[in-house]
């Protein structure tokens, strides 16, 4: 189905609504990883409450591996010396998650383009990072994680998803089963909940429903920062003002939305109802939009 509009997406916090309902609701905001997050949670605050607290020292838990703004993390420092010896379980997960993003995608998501973007910001003449960008020269085992000369990674492609579906499987075993989880993307138990989507050139469009799934949103005009560029791969360009992947978790929303800013149509068209991915939408630079 396409759709010519002025509006469109990104997904907004500003915009969600929970479904009406009976249950007291706990909500958290802040920020982690330089985004705005928040959780909400349905149910009794003897429940939710020590959850909350939970899920915060899990985020705490996530920047200190993942976060590029934080030169401790784990990330920073593999990126500095190339190597990270006996990385943690959360960040061999998140290795395998951006591994198999990147074989379904033919290389298109490639966490690897970080000196790239550096280079670009930077104002930097990009040939040599450019030849630094290959995830087959990336090594990950329980020993360590190795890069190839030169190489640096981003994972802000696919880490708001992952941390969306740690902090979601820690409410889950909690017993909640009415939640919401914004890390930079959503994923949502119960419901339904209503997310507001908009895009960061044509604006607001309307809304999406979401019922125990995920739904992750890439803009490449609104991820052009020093640190947090990920919508970038040697000779691909951007195809799209803004990807929406609903799936059936956030990682995978996440990684995929990524992907397919790069990736022409027929591309993703054959990828929709594969990978547990439920829903994609488009927004093309005229501001129409498909729905696959």
């Amino acid at each position: 189905m396409t759709l010519t509009r002025r509006r469109f997406l990104t997904i907004s916090a500003a915009c969600l609504a929970a479904a009406p309902g009976h249950a007291a609701t706990a909500r958290w905001q802040g920020q982690a990883m330089g985004a705005e997050v928040s959780i909400t949670l349905k149910g009794p605050e003897a429940v939710t409450a020590p959850a909350l607290v939970e899920a915060r020292a899990m985020i705490r838990r996530i920047e200190a591996e993942f976060s590029l703004y934080d030169a401790g993390s784990a990330l920073s420092r593999l990126n500095r010396t190339g190597r990270l010896d006996r990385p943690s379980t959360l960040f061999l997960e998140l290795m395998e998650a951006s591994d198999g993003v990147h074989r379904a995608t033919g290389g298109l998501f490639d966490p690897t383009v970080q000196p790239l973007w550096q280079a670009i910001a930077a104002g930097r003449d990009p040939d040599a990072a450019r030849a630094a960008v290959g995830w087959d020269r990336v090594h990950f085992d329980p020993g360590a994680v190795t890069l190839g000369q030169g190489q640096a990674l981003t994972l802000n492609g696919i880490a708001q998803g992952f941390a969306t579906d740690c902090i979601a499987r820690l409410l889950d075993a909690r017993g909640l089963g009415d939640t919401l989880v914004n890390m930079g993307e959503f994923r949502g138990r119960g419901g339904p909940w209503r997310i507001g989507l908009a895009d960061p050139t044509f604006g607001l469009m309307g809304t999406r429903s979401l019922r125990n799934g995920a739904i992750a949103t890439s803009s490449p005009a609104a991820m052009l920062s020093d640190n947090g560029g990920h919508i970038l791969h040697p000779g691909h360009t951007t195809k799209w003002s803004t990807v929406s992947v609903e799936a059936e978790d956030a990682t995978t929303a996440d990684g995929f939305s990524t992907a397919f800013c790069l990736s022409p149509i027929d591309v993703i068209r054959g990828a929709a109802g594969r990978h547990g991915i439920r829903r994609i939408t488009l927004i093309d630079t005229a501001g129409d939009l498909t729905t696959l």
